[in-house]
């Protein structure tokens, strides 16, 4: 799978041609001053899908990839590249060894449980729900929204997402909203001791009632919006299961099945849209002196990726679809008074499902990961005498947590001897690129600020993974164009490992008679913070990871 990035580089450079050609402005052209901050993230938004497909958009896509400040190279700089770590880098400039996010889930060895990224048992959820109490109190690092309140406490942080990762994380703590879709629901919050739901949900309430008056009258039905499409039809087989990637999807046969499709469609990133633009205009975001900032956080790219793949007619009118409702929501926000810069990047990126790959000749084949997992303990309790499986896997197996007979944490002197033996086995495996014991990560010495993402080590990229007490012990990565994945009915692809598809994502900056601009080398999402801190004349925080990039010719911030 690197060798797409060669493809991505090559269109990157055409679109230097593709610019050469717009009308010419000031060379020394002034650099935005927002009221308004807009900072999208499509979930799983690679940058090769974005080169694969940037030609053909015309809507919002096309426009803030042509007229704006574009870095097709952006890349999310840790290793464990998931979609709350992605996500908590993106406006703390911080890498996830910092925001101590560093992971979907991680495993608790002192209580032998796993945890949530986003776990606070102190909350609830505004809406009945299954899913745990969530809230921004694992996040140990602040946002640029609250860079921007302690110095200008009128300055209001909305966020919006279909996933409550992708809200939490980039709004912050204790911002004037964070809302996520709720498939059957509508929006949702997390409700603090002493709060009432009822006033947090009231922003989206009236939103919420329209959604579900819709719904019933005339459900969603996912079908061809691009006919062009569906010549990319075709019958696939992933693990033990043979499907057709095609549209309309078969109707679903229970209301567990129907409330899943409705996520993994692009009705979840209109209804997301929709909710942003709503809050925009109720409370007049961009419309005073002060700087307001409005977070979208898109989840809809991510959840077709994972259940269709990222190259058939699934994502193709997805995406297409996108790209209009984009260009509908930048008219939008544009009503507001003050100046709009929008912000557009991703969590992470992906890769499609090895069968296709496989098929278009990349050398590209599936890890069975339970079978992989079982093997190891197997093995270990046959050279270490162990009555019981001592490495558990939270998340994937990329991230092995080493646990005693009851779960937890072994005593020292027995982790010590599981961890030599367990990581003296996993470097042998064949499948394995390179793998490091947590402690090694957390005593390495980083490398210089400033170093380029596309040169730093393996180790590097874990290391920026590595935070005391939610890391593995073990963390792994397996060898490129091995995914460590097991196909399953809804779920053929995946995302997480430290190699180039996964980690470049497109980092755009737009903004009303912005001059165009492609720069090519490569840049970091923990630049994106500091560099909208700077055009907002908001003070830089001293220790963050990312810098300052330049929106104007030159090398001024």
């Amino acid at each position: 799978m690197s060798k797409l990035t060669h493809t991505a580089a090559l269109s990157a450079l055409a679109g230097v041609a593709l610019f050469a050609s717009a009308p010419a402005q000031a060379a020394d052209q002034v650099k935005p001053d927002p009221k308004l901050v807009v900072v999208i993230s499509i979930d799983q938004f690679s940058a090769n899908l974005f080169e694969q497909w940037r030609g053909q958009w015309k809507g919002g896509l096309g426009k803030l990839g042509r007229e704006g400040v574009t870095y097709p190279n952006g890349y999310q700089s840790h290793g464990m590249t998931e979609t709350c770590p992605g996500h908590s880098s993106l406006l703390t400039g911080a890498y996830p060894n910092r925001t101590g996010i560093v992971g979907n889930n991680w495993y608790d060895a002192t209580t032998g449980k796993k945890s949530y990224c986003l776990l606070d048992e102190t909350v609830t959820l505004a809406a009945p729900s299954e899913q745990d109490p969530v809230s921004p109190r694992n996040l140990m690092v602040p946002t640029y929204g609250e860079w921007l309140k302690a110095v200008s406490p009128k300055s209001r942080v909305y966020g919006v997402s279909g996933k409550d990762r992708g809200a939490i994380t980039m709004a912050g703590h204790d911002p004037d909203g964070a809302f996520w879709y709720q498939a059957g629901f509508g929006f949702t919050t997390y409700v603090k001791p002493g709060e009432d739901a009822a006033t947090k949900l009231k922003p989206v309430a009236a939103l919420n009632a329209r959604l579900a008056a819709e719904q019933k009258k005339k459900p969603f039905v996912w079908t061809y919006e691009n006919k062009a499409c569906a010549a990319l039809e075709k019958t696939w087989t992933t693990g033990e299961r043979t499907w057709d990637a095609k549209l309309p999807r078969p109707l679903p046969t229970n209301a567990a099945e129907t409330l899943r499709d409705l996520s993994a469609s692009p009705y979840t990133d209109a209804v997301t849209l929709e909710a942003a633009a709503a809050l925009r205009d109720e409370f007049g975001l961009g419309d005073g002196p002060q700087v307001d900032v409005l977070t979208v956080s898109l989840s809809a790219t991510d959840f077709i990726g994972h259940r269709y793949g990222t190259r058939g007619p699934e994502m193709c009118d997805h995406l297409s679809r996108l790209d209009a409702r984009l260009d509908t929501f930048l008219s939008r926000i544009g009503k507001a008074k003050g100046e709009v810069l929008v912000v557009l990047s991703a969590d992470h990126g992906g890769s499609d499902f090895p069968e296709r790959l496989h098929d278009e000749g990349y050398d590209v084949s599936r890890i069975a990961t339970s079978a992989w997992l079982k093997g190891l303990n197997q093995q270990l309790r046959t050279d270490l005498s162990l009555d019981y499986d001592p490495l558990v896997a939270p998340g994937g197996i990329d991230t092995l947590v080493i646990v005693g007979a009851d779960k937890k944490t072994p005593p020292a002197v027995e982790r010590a001897r599981i961890a030599s033996a367990a990581l003296a086995l996993v470097r042998s495996r064949g499948e394995v690129a390179e793998a490091y014991e947590i402690n090694d990560l957390l005593t390495t010495p980083p490398v210089a600020k400033g170093t380029s993402p596309d040169t730093i080590s393996v180790k590097e990229r874990l290391r920026r993974s590595a935070y005391p007490g939610r890391s593995g012990d073990i963390l792994v990565a397996f060898k490129s164009n091995l995914v460590p994945a097991t196909a399953s009915t809804t779920y053929v692809a995946t995302h997480g490992t430290p190699w180039d598809y996964d980690r470049r994502v497109p980092i755009l900056f737009w903004w009303k008679n912005a001059q165009p601009r492609e720069r090519i080398l490569p840049i970091e999402t923990v630049d994106i913070a500091p560099t909208i801190a700077a055009v907002t004349g908001v003070p830089i925080p001293k220790a963050i990871d990312g810098r300052c990039r330049p929106l104007g010719a030159g090398h001024d911030c």
